[in-house]
């Protein structure tokens, strides 16, 4: 795990380092203060070549590894953007997975270029209202009809739905069995029988969150991903690499609000010393900076082995829940370092703190994984 073995990620993160260099905190600071997704700045990603970054090269992608994707969605939120940059460009990176897995020649053709040369924006439909993490209940339906699969139900939390040409939806084809009768679909969102209603949320106005409404929805079966009722399967290729963006992102936000805390404590003067000379200070950021750095090593580990084709549920779970940690803990030293600046939103750090919570919560819970690592890894009975 040696940064010095893999010397071409440190190119890949200068090269992100020096795109972000463009949207500065002024820039996510107007973001965060009057909402509205930054359009700029996804198209900026899109020309530089990265949106395909982890996609297949026959499809225009640049056919590297999440470990790859991991690297560059850690920069991105490392520059100062946090989750409001890596969210506008996240679901590109890891999303369509299934379709690169199980998607038929035609789809694949159809599908990925256009998402990777920006042409298109998508969002990931699978949370709802009533079922939440546990998703072998959705109730959400895609009865087929001759050609067309009729779409009634709702989801819930469902980020950049205002600006997605295309959505990747799971839903269920066939009575209630558990992971079983669970479809996937990747289809245009922008159809009569649709209504998406933003949700108001604590932080990352810049990337809209939203619940969906479907009533007589209709998809063409030729957007069926894979084979009917194996939806559930083929949205696990997902969840590993969406883990692992999340724990880099996690990672690239606390090391930008460990920046300013430590800039603020070498700068800040009280009773005629900085106060970053007082160990009450010092240990806190050190500490940050140990929990960080050991979280990204678990990241990057389970990325390689992602990349290696090898089962990494664990790992990548657990990078997840160490990275959200170490960020929220991060966000919180540098607002309290801070002291009263760290209030004031023109300081940052207040955003960074707000935008901590979204690792910590999504896409899965911290409790979620505990039971995971419990019962997967320790062998413990299953408690839920």
């Amino acid at each position: 795990m040696d940064r010095r073995l893999h010397p071409d990620h440190d190119t890949l993160a200068k090269a992100i380092a020096d795109l972000c260099r463009r949207f500065d905190d002024d820039y996510w600071f107007q973001r965060d203060q009057s909402g509205g997704f930054p359009l700029d700045f996804h198209r900026a990603v899109a020309d530089g070549g990265w949106l395909g970054i982890a996609m297949p090269e026959d499809h225009g992608g640049a056919g590297l590894g999440i470990a790859e994707a991991a690297v560059m969605m850690r920069a991105i939120a490392e520059s100062g953007a946090g989750m409001s940059g890596a969210s506008a460009v996240h679901m590109n990176i890891f999303g369509l997975q299934p379709v690169v897995v199980f998607g038929t020649a035609e789809q694949k053709a159809r599908m990925l270029p256009p998402l990777i040369r920006g042409e298109q924006k998508a969002c990931f439909a699978v949370t709802e209202p009533d079922a939440g993490l546990n998703t072998t209940q959705l109730k959400t339906r895609a009865e087929k009809r001759g050609d067309t699969y009729i779409v009634t139900g709702q989801k819930i939390w469902i980020s950049t739905a205002q600006v997605a040409d295309k959505v990747l939806l799971l839903a269920r084809t066939a009575p209630a069995q558990g992971s079983k009768g669970l479809s996937l679909f990747y289809s245009d969102l922008k159809r009569p029988g649709v209504e998406i209603r933003e949700i108001r949320k604590l932080g990352r106005h810049a990337v809209d969150s939203n619940l969906i409404h479907f009533d007589g929805f209709e998809i063409p079966a030729a957007d069926l991903i894979g084979v009917e009722g194996n939806g559930f399967k083929q949205m696990l290729h997902g969840f590993n690499p969406e883990r692992i963006l999340i724990a880099a992102e996690a990672i690239g936000l606390g090391r930008a609000a460990l920046r300013k805390a430590t800039q603020y404590a070498k700068e800040r003067v009280v009773f005629d010393r900085p106060i970053g000379q007082n160990q009450s200070i010092q240990h806190p950021l050190a500490k940050c900076w140990m929990n960080l750095e050991a979280a990204d090593l678990m990241m990057m580990k389970a990325a390689q082995m992602y990349d290696a084709g090898e089962e990494c549920g664990a790992q990548a779970n657990s990078a997840k829940y160490l990275a959200a940690e170490a960020c929220y803990t991060a966000c919180e030293t540098a607002v309290m370092t801070l002291g009263g600046m760290g209030y004031a939103a023109e300081y940052h750090v207040e955003r960074y703190l707000r935008e901590s919570l979204i690792p910590r919560i999504a896409p899965v819970s911290p409790q979620m994984i505990l039971n995971f690592v419990s019962e997967k890894v320790l062998g413990l009975p299953k408690s839920y």
